[in-house]
This record gives structure tokens, sequence and C-alpha cells, in this order.
């Protein structure tokens, strides 16, 4: 299997250099380039687009979130990951409106980083626990849940629930001693009967606006 191609946009040359060296020590990854402003990611990401964009929001000049908005359409395929220490809500709904696929904070542990990268080149969605807080805070539980959550049984209505508290699929897996590939398949199927193709919009269905 060929490795995930990654590519960071960060001001801080730290975070770069850090970053850079966590994803090389994996053999699942392989790290094309990093960017210290959305300039230059938006002049040379489209060129040769990687598998996965790790973003910042608060860069010099052009924002992260205006950065994903200019380039997602030229880069079929890629997924963006919000990589920041913005937890207001409306930080967080920006990104996700802008096409970001996941939003984890800064101070994520390393090795949750790497998982989470892989679960979102697999189809995930990956945010932090109190990510995932807010957009359940933010899908009030005022209004009627869809009649599509009748349909789930009692292990996808668990594993539903593990989401909305932003476990990852191999953490999941752990607290239900399941593969991460049967996670996976659950998931895909809890998708499916919702009508819905990923954590955001499960979670809108789930718990919908007042």
């Amino acid at each position: 299997m060929n490795p995930i191609t990654v590519s960071i946009v960060e001001d801080l040359d730290e975070v770069r250099d850090v970053f850079q060296r966590l994803v090389n020590q994996s053999e699942k990854f392989s790290f094309v380039e990093g960017y210290s402003n959305a300039e230059q990611a938006e002049k040379n990401i489209p060129l040769q687009p990687p598998d996965i964009v790790v973003m910042d929001i608060n860069l010099p000049g052009i924002s992260g979130i205006e950065c994903i908005n200019r380039i997602k359409e030229k880069c079929n395929g890629t997924q963006f990951m919000m990589f920041t220490i913005y937890e207001d809500d409306e930080k967080v709904f920006e990104a996700l409106k802008a096409g970001a696929h996941g939003y984890l904070l800064k101070k994520t542990p390393k090795e949750k980083l790497l998982d989470a990268l892989e679960e979102l080149h697999q189809g995930g969605s990956p945010m932090t626990t109190n990510i995932a807080r807010k957009v359940i805070e933010a899908f009030e539980k005022k209004g009627q849940p869809a009649e599509e959550l009748n349909t789930l049984t009692n292990k996808e209505r668990q594993i539903l629930e593990f989401l909305a508290k932003g476990y990852l699929y191999k953490e999941i897996a752990d607290h239900l001693h399941l593969t991460r590939n049967t996670i996976k398949q659950h998931i895909h199927h809890i998708y499916e009967k919702l009508h819905v193709q990923n954590r955001t919009e499960a979670l809108n269905k789930a718990f919908p606006r007042r």
C-alpha cells in the first residue's frame, strides 16, 4: 500500500518541524511539504495535491479557512484537517462549512494525531472530544430526532454515541473489543441508514437544531 501523503500549512517553524518528524516516523505516511502561509499553500498545493492537508486557522495574511475555500476545488481527493488552538463554535463551523473533514486541537497527543490522520484518510471525520461536544451543543436536543434513527441497531446507536463524544475508530474498537475494520463497517451502515456522508451530518440527524 502506498503511504498516505501529507502536507501542513502552519506559520510556526517549530510546529511544522515537529509535525514533519512525527509523520516521517511512520511507514504509513509520507511528508510532502510544509508551508508557512496560505499564499504559498494556495500556489503550490494544487500542483501536486497530497492525500491530506493539515491546516492551521490563524495564519498571517489569508486565514486557513479561506485557504481551503480557495483550493479545495483544485484538489479533488485531498482531505483537510484543521489543526488549531481555537475551540469556539464560530471557528469550528466556519471550518467545517469551508470543507474541513476533521478538526483537532494542537494539544492533541502526538500518537492520537497519527491515528486521526489515518482515520481521516479512511473516510472518517476525526474531532477532539471538546470539538465534538460543541457540535452536539449546536445541534440542540429540542428538535425531533430523525426517524431514520429507529433503523439503527443497539450496537450502531452505541457507536454513534461514541462518535458524538469525539472518539476515533481505534478508540471505539478498543472500548467495544472489536476490530477497527468492524467499526468502519458499522459506521458505514450508520451513514447509509441516516442518509449522511460524515460524522457532522450524522450528529445533525441525531441531535437536530431547534
